[in-house]
């Protein structure tokens, strides 16, 4: 019976470890290559911008009441908050002001490090 209690044992620190890294995975995914990611809320859904002209590259909506580990990860302060990556590496991030709006350029600030991001690859 205790061989059967080490097992048992064991078997669940391994499934514990596995939901714990493939979830650390996931949470990383978002970073891979060029992505354009949106942090936000429901109470401030409608600030958001819509990213569907940058749909070439990764773009995701993160909500804080679904994915709250990655916005503390990510260190978002301000919401909403766009972060562009490229390859894991964090290339522009624009927060919202004291009324919650993201500054009114934000769609031409990300295209132009998306260009940069593009023109430094050749």
């Amino acid at each position: 019976m205790r061989g059967f209690m080490k097992l048992a044992r064991v078997d669940n620190i391994l499934i514990a470890l596995m939901f714990v890294f493939s979830g650390h995975l996931e949470a990383q995914e978002y970073k891979e290559n060029i992505s354009i990611v949106q942090f936000s809320a429901e109470f401030v859904k409608d600030q958001e911008i819509s990213l569907k002209s940058f749909d070439r590259h990764n773009v995701y909506t993160f909500y804080l009441e679904k994915k709250q580990s990655v916005f503390t990860n990510e260190k978002i302060k301000f919401l909403p908050t766009v972060i562009v990556y490229e390859n894991g590496k964090e290339k522009l991030r624009i927060e919202s002001n004291i009324r919650l709006k993201l500054p009114d350029d934000t769609k031409e600030s990300i295209q132009d490090v998306l260009d940069e991001i593009l023109n430094n690859k050749f």
